[in-house]
């Protein structure tokens, strides 16, 4: 009980330092976990772990436990997975996966048989064990970067995607470690395997997520019972999808949770938070729990030949595969260097490097000799090395290269809207047409819904409620807030909370009816449309003179013309010549030659 509870705290310690130092979790649980498991024999008087996790897991127990902890990763991880982002992108990943998984699988193989003097049959094992990136070290090293949104969506979407692929590979090297007879076809054999693999994954993942779907758009299960059934569903999918081929679980739930997300489910956000908690205290668990296994005899096995093995992997291998992958794709020089130089490993490379080395070690079947059994033992601790390497430089190093590369985002240019009701989405859409990113926040779930049939992005709910709701949101893309709801109770709320994000000159609300009736009362520099328009009046405005007009800047008289009749017209935001939209308000900075003014008639007058 002690070992067990032990783990759970450390692992939560970890993520805390994680938090603190913004690194990937996934570095501190990996060094508690050597702590309390083989560097611990150095300091035990009985030479004996710390945490013995064998233990803990004896058994298939071991087997099954990581199988469905993954299992729950991957769906979280598909849950985070929008077609709509894909827009422009989908071909690209579809190449990275596929290529990357072709170019790492036989580049890793090669440079592992030759490198490390192993068979080609542990090779190929050790091949499909580093093909994987992982949500799970991708979205923290995102999160800390904020690369701009092509570079960001395609590392997302790749280290998700990818992650049942490399699991589907590990699958067909290990099968063919075992079960293959040197007289069989290898090509028909690995064929048989993916298509069995793909078929019972596709068919338990679309069932299952069709059921979930259907148990709660028809309200079916209680709010309080909503989300663990749907992890006892994950679970169960996991479980029913082994059981037909083995190891396609992680496939189908991985094709559940990208169906589920985008579907108009209104209760998807609700499902996400609760299992990235679920997430967060699997992979603390598994970290610490697969590191802790490992032995110092296994790290002795590592030389200096592995750390070339390493360089191969990851200078060589993911720089080929990124040029490969990306040839026609609309993607300049530094954003291909940039990918090339971020795919660092993570908890599906380590959990199925476990499973398989500790299958193989135990296994009785004559297709495996004792050499297989003796490169088993170095399968795991070459996998470790891999995801220690890259998670240690990359996360390090991500930043200042995003920032030599010139892709940081030092200003991201979205827009985050409280409000959504018709005239704040007017505005949005009209920002959305231009390409600016935007997202409407709204309580109201008609409001929500007439925005999605826009094409807008949303968030249901309260950002303002919890404190930790703007942490589960991705605000990456968004550099502002405009506060246009008719309380202005809730717009000062809103700027008040939300301005520990963005900053204090980046919030922006309505002027309130008070603040516009009383001329001679002080008014604050961050209303918008430089406070001459509350919400209703702005809804009038928008209800008499709907289209919303352009002024580009010639002249710096015109422009001044123009804001000078101020009581004709309504000036929104103007647009920078460079990119980036600044609204009108004291606290923002004026327009220039060549931006764009952007306005409404109050009524019609020449400019």
């Amino acid at each position: 009980m002690v070992a067990l509870a032990g783990i759970l705290v450390l692992g939560i310690l970890a993520q805390w330092l994680a938090w603190k130092v913004k690194l990937p979790a996934i570095l501190p649980l990996i060094i508690i976990g050597l702590l309390v498991g083989p560097f611990s024999t150095f300091f035990v008087a009985s030479h004996q772990k710390l945490i013995d996790t064998d233990a803990i897991f004896k058994g298939e127990v071991l087997f099954d436990f990581l199988s469905l902890a993954v299992g729950v990763i991957l769906f979280e991880g598909g849950l985070s997975l929008k077609v709509k982002d894909l827009k422009g992108t989908g071909t690209t990943v579809i190449s990275l996966v596929v290529i990357g998984t072709v170019v790492t699988l036989l580049g890793a193989t090669f440079a592992c048989h030759y490198i490390m003097g192993m068979t080609f049959k542990m090779s190929m094992l050790f091949g499909s064990l580093v093909i994987v990136t992982g949500p799970t070290v991708i979205k923290p090293i995102l999160r800390n970067v904020r690369p701009n949104h092509k570079v960001a969506t395609l590392l997302n979407w790749e280290g998700v995607l990818i992650d049942p692929v490399g699991a589907l590979v590990a699958l067909l090297a290990y099968e063919f470690i075992v079960s293959f007879d040197a007289g069989a076809n290898i090509t028909s054999f690995a064929i048989k395997e993916t298509i069995m693999t793909i078929a019972s994954g596709s068919a338990v993942g679309f069932f299952i997520s069709g059921l979930i779907y259907y148990l709660l758009k028809k309200e079916l299960v209680p709010t309080y019972l909503r989300n663990v059934v749907v992890l006892a569903l994950i679970v169960m999918t996991v479980s029913l999808a082994d059981q037909l081929v083995s190891e396609s679980g992680l496939f189908a739930v991985t094709l559940a949770g990208i169906v589920l997300t985008n579907t108009n489910l209104k209760q998807i956000n609700f499902i996400l938070s609760f299992k990235e908690d679920i997430t967060l205290i699997l992979v603390s668990i598994l970290f610490i729990m697969l590191s802790a296994r490992i032995d110092m005899e296994d790290i002795y096995l590592l030389g200096p030949q592995s750390l070339l093995l390493f360089a191969v992997v990851v200078y060589a291998l993911r720089p080929l595969t990124i040029f490969l992958s990306t040839m026609g794709a609309n993607l300049n020089l530094n954003e291909k260097l940039f990918l090339s130089w971020i795919a660092p490993r993570g908890i599906v490379s380590a959990g199925v490097a476990s499973i398989f080395s500790i299958r193989i070690l135990a296994s009785t079947n004559p297709n495996v000799g004792m050499l297989e059994k003796q490169e088993a033992e170095l399968i795991l601790p070459l996998t470790f090395l891999v995801i220690i390497g890259t998670v240690v430089i990359q996360g390090f190093t991500a930043k200042p290269i995003a920032k030599l590369l010139k892709i940081y985002q030092y200003k991201p240019n979205g827009v985050l809207f409280i409000g959504a009701d018709h005239m704040t989405r007017s505005i949005a859409l009209y920002l959305h047409k231009l390409g600016v990113p935007v997202l409407l926040s709204d309580t109201s779930t008609s409001n929500i819904k007439d925005a999605r049939a826009l094409g807008l992005d949303t968030f249901e709910g309260s950002l303002l409620v919890d404190k930790s709701v703007t942490e589960e949101v991705d605000l990456s893309e968004y550099g502002q807030v405009w506060a246009m709801t008719s309380s202005n109770e809730i717009n000062m709320l809103a700027c008040r909370i939300l301005r520990r994000v963005f900053g204090d000159k980046n919030v922006y609300r309505f002027v309130s009816k008070r603040e516009y009736d009383i001329k001679e009362l002080s008014k604050p520099d961050n209303l918008l449309f430089n406070g001459k328009m509350d919400f209703y009046g702005l809804i009038q405005l928008m209800r008499k003179n709907p289209s919303i007009k352009t002024f580009e800047i010639q002249e710096e008289s015109k422009s001044e013309q123009l804001i000078k009749k101020e009581d004709n017209v309504t000036l929104l935001f103007f647009i920078k010549a460079k990119g980036g939209i600044i609204p009108f308000a004291k606290s923002s900075a004026k327009p220039k030659k060549g931006d764009t003014i952007v306005y409404i008639n109050n009524e019609e007058v020449g400019v």
